[in-house]
């Protein structure tokens, strides 16, 4: 039986050592972290923590440059404007310079969703919580030609949000966040080249 017991534990001490002797010869990186073959920790292939992760959407640039000749530019605005059921000020706006300013265009009504959707669009004080009834804003954009063929296209907003008080309504300018500008630019991106910006859906009305 000693005999029996011995040859059976010498028969086991070989089998891990040729298993141990594998094991080293198929991950032979010794550095630390890298564990050879065994690919689910460590530095090998590993885990994918970003895989599936939405890309971050670049901004637009604003002045955008546009190649393209000031007048078609002056007309893509003014198409884009009554997309969006914009209305252009005609008092205030200069096409033959290359400035076209809208009429405050009212995107949001409702004491229930104006405060949300006005943070869309501007950055609410934080202070002095105010009942928000209702948002606009006002688009101005210049065309300033650089050549013959192309031209830089500035896009600014001006955002108002509303409130309604025993002394009546009162509009509060507030410090746009940059989305409108950002949106109506993209429009004219996709109008002018047919596509979207880099990176960017295509815009909705």
């Amino acid at each position: 039986m000693t005999l029996t017991a011995a040859c059976v534990l010498g028969q086991q001490s070989t089998g891990e050592d040729q298993q141990r002797a594998r094991v080293r010869d198929s991950g032979s990186n010794t550095n630390a972290g890298v564990n050879g073959e065994k690919t689910n920790t460590g530095t090998g292939r590993g885990i994918d923590f970003g895989k599936g992760r939405t890309p971050e959407v670049p901004p637009v640039p604003n002045p955008y440059r546009f190649t393209a000749r000031r007048d078609a530019l002056v007309k893509a605005v003014e198409t884009i404007m009554h997309d969006r059921k914009m209305v252009m000020d005609t008092a205030a706006s200069k096409p033959d310079e290359g400035i076209l300013i809208s009429q405050p265009f009212t995107f949001i009504k409702g004491a229930v969703v104006a405060e949300s959707e006005l943070s869309r669009y501007a950055d609410l004080p934080s202070a002095n919580a105010r009942g928000w009834t209702r948002g606009r804003y006002t688009i101005i954009v210049e065309v300033q030609p650089i050549d013959g063929v192309s031209a830089n296209v500035s896009v600014n907003a001006k955002i108002e949000g509303r409130t309604d008080g025993a002394s009546g309504a009162e509009w509060t300018t507030l410090r746009s966040n940059g989305t409108a500008e950002e949106e109506f630019m993209s429009a004219l991106v996709e109008n002018i080249t047919g596509a979207a910006p880099p990176g960017h859906p295509t815009p909705q009305p």
